[in-house]
């Protein structure tokens, strides 16, 4: 009502509704909509003054359905009867247009997009504002909790090839004195995950009780509020440092707002209008930052306090100590046995018992060795290779493989089982196969091997020719 009354005084004052329009940004059709009443009960631009409040007073008369902002619109009624699926949807994040196209689509709303967003200004502003509150929460005990999360820097040229590659930040935050950790990496594969982890625990100088790491599938198989899967991989990390492993919830941000809140700071102080030769030039200048900068900012929540000075003081000494064995970087995967009885891990092919053919093994492949397990059981161990096949015959059924037996040594124990003859004829087709020297040819006489076969044998005992 106070708009219309505004644009009732300025058309009036002998504006013309073109000006009207222009000047409080307004639809010509919209004031002229407006202007129409007063035109029709005899006021002309101009004319005798009229207050501010005889004006309202018309537009009660002429716009009845406006004096109850409440109440003003026909669809209002229909909107109402979704109240608790449009606060729902808000909550979540669903846009206003998305919310207003499912009301259309699946519960026949009629109303128009514009209506529902009057709707929602005028009836559920407080239950936005509601859901906006945050609940701050004590900061843990020194020690006790750290949260983990990746997040995009941008792209990078390598000055080397001239590529553009996506470059990532896994970063870790220290829960009560913020101290963080950064280390820019150019994939999320489940190496750099873990190989992160580690070189983490090195710069604090210890593990902290509990990790609130993403639902990303490089830490977490399965999300679940209560029983989370994490991957095996993570899990022998968490075993060694002796930490508990707790994820966020699934899409839930606020469950570990100490890290989320760092990364437009990380992009902003560190990353952005910077140049790196290489990403381990790109690490160290990393590390740098967050001991140099971002450990020695004053933080408002550490009461002016730096978190550097925070750790040094409180935490650093509350941290799990580092284990006296490294770490042993290892990834998991799951393959299918093919009929030739190997499986791929890497760029390499692995034997493994023939028996397991068409069953599905877990792989465990570190720098040096690949350990193959069916079931829980560790089946087969091979050493890591870059690239081609490392077979062992012995997983083949011993009649696919008789061929691969007969070695020299299995050729002469059989010719000397048949005879003396044989043996000799089978030595000299050694020899010349190896390329040895043989004594001069001697006459060759016919010899009975019995069953109708026959062999040549030197007359004199001499070597074959």
């Amino acid at each position: 009502m106070i708009d219309i009354t505004e644009i009732l005084v300025h058309w009036y004052a002998g504006r013309s509704q073109h000006e009207v329009a222009g000047s409080l940004g307004v639809d010509r059709k919209t004031i002229r909509r407006y202007v129409e009443p007063a035109i029709v009960a005899g006021f002309v631009p101009g004319g005798p003054p009229v207050s501010p409040e005889e004006w309202a007073r018309l537009v009660k008369e002429w716009f009845p359905q406006l004096s109850d902002t409440r109440l003003r619109q026909v669809t209002w009624p229909e909107f109402d009867k979704h109240r608790d699926y449009i606060v729902e949807m808000l909550r979540t994040g669903v846009t206003k247009a998305t919310i207003h196209q499912r009301l259309r689509d699946e519960h026949g709303a009629s109303g128009s997009l514009a209506s529902l967003k009057r709707y929602v200004a005028a009836n559920l502003a407080e239950d936005a504002a509601r859901e906006k509150v945050t609940v701050l929460r004590p900061d843990p005990e020194p020690g006790f909790e750290a949260q983990v999360d990746y997040g995009l820097l941008g792209s990078w040229t390598d000055p080397r090839t001239g590529r553009s590659q996506r470059i990532w930040a896994f970063v870790m935050v220290l829960s009560h004195s913020r101290h963080m950790f950064v280390r820019p990496v150019m994939s999320m594969d489940q190496a750099s995950w873990t190989a992160s982890h580690v070189e983490a625990f090195a710069f604090f100088g210890g593990a902290p009780a509990r990790l609130v790491p993403d639902n990303v599938k490089t830490g977490v198989d399965k999300p679940d509020l209560y029983d989370p899967k994490i991957n095996r991989a993570y899990a022998e990390l968490a075993a060694h440092y002796s930490v508990l492993i707790d994820p966020a919830r699934s899409r839930k941000p606020r469950d570990k707002p100490r890290v989320e809140r760092q990364m437009p700071y990380i992009r902003d102080s560190w990353w952005r209008g910077r140049e790196f030769s290489s990403v381990a030039e790109m690490q160290a200048s990393a590390l740098h930052w967050c001991r140099q900068v971002a450990g020695l900012r004053k933080h408002r929540s550490l009461d002016g306090r730096t978190p550097a000075e925070v750790f040094e003081q409180a935490e650093a000494g509350c941290l799990i100590p580092l284990p006296a064995a490294a770490f042993t970087l290892a990834e998991w995967t799951r393959a299918k046995v093919a009929p030739d009885v190997h499986i791929k891990c890497g760029k390499a092919f692995y034997s493994v018992p023939w028996r397991l053919i068409g069953e599905h093994v877990d792989i465990r492949a570190t720098p040096t060795m690949v350990q193959i397990f069916h079931r829980g059981e560790l089946v087969k161990t091979h050493v890591r290779t870059g690239q081609g096949r490392r077979t062992d015959v012995a997983d083949y059924p011993p009649e696919k493989i008789a061929f691969a037996m007969r070695t020299p040594a299995w050729c002469h124990e059989r010719a000397e089982q048949i005879g003396p003859a044989t043996a000799g004829i089978i030595a000299e087709l050694y020899c010349r196969t190896v390329g040895r020297p043989s004594a001069a040819p001697a006459p060759l006489r016919a010899i009975n091997l019995g069953a109708g076969h026959q062999a040549l044998r030197p007359a004199t005992g001499g070597s074959l020719s």
